[in-house]
């Protein structure tokens, strides 16, 4: 297993290649609804090449994004339960994914324990993640999500926090439920505060954001 900033985990070579034998391999165009929050579908998605978003939406069609991911990936464990999916997923970019029904994906679970404990830990990993996010929506205020989302998504690079993720501010906006113009107001004051630097389309963390404005 390899791992990445934000806590999600790689597949590795040898585990991509078995599981994905496992199944069927599918290819999905930009902008592609994978899997929508409420169906009743059973199986787990391994990313093979592409990049998805995972959202959720209200009854007025207002999105907010949980999260993304790339290749080596996966998705939709959560369904092993027989239980709706918990949340949407579309294709950021042209995608292809193994498509492993569930019965399959349990028999693979137990003739592999090592891999069935790091799906335990990456659950107890999203667990955390979500009671922070809660702890983040309750008690911060917008600017105080934005810094914590920012540090959660950079990696160290030549010994600088970098956001090499694209997005635009209307994607922070819907990470931490608030308007694009106050995502505008926010990164242009901690541009002229000297705590990040948007170069390319890159966010560069040149100092820790204090965690209230």
């Amino acid at each position: 297993m390899s791992e990445k900033a934000g806590g999600w985990t790689h597949l590795s070579q040898s585990e991509l290649g078995e599981l994905s034998t496992q199944g069927v391999i599918k290819s999905f165009p930009r902008n592609a609804v994978i899997v929508s929050e409420g169906d009743e579908t059973d199986s787990l998605y391994i990313i093979i090449s592409g990049r998805v978003k995972f959202y959720v939406s209200d009854e007025e069609g207002k999105d907010v994004v949980l999260g993304t991911q790339g290749p080596g990936e996966y998705f939709g464990e959560i369904a092993l339960d027989g239980g709706p999916r918990s949340a949407s997923v579309m294709a950021l970019e042209p995608s292809r994914f193994a498509i492993i029904p569930r019965d399959k994906f349990r028999g693979f679970l137990r003739t592999h324990p090592d891999f069935a404990i790091h799906l335990i830990e990456k659950l107890i990993r999203r667990t955390r993640s979500l009671t922070e996010n809660v702890k983040s929506l309750a008690l911060m205020d917008v600017y105080g999500r934005v810094a914590r989302l920012l540090l959660e998504l950079a990696v160290e690079e030549d010994g600088k926090l970098v956001v090499d993720e694209k997005m635009t501010q209307q994607d922070l906006a819907s990470r931490v439920g608030a308007s694009r113009e106050m995502i505008s107001k926010i990164f242009k004051d901690l541009s002229v505060g000297g705590y990040i630097t948007v170069d390319h389309k890159r966010i560069i963390i040149n100092k820790t954001p204090p965690r209230h404005w």
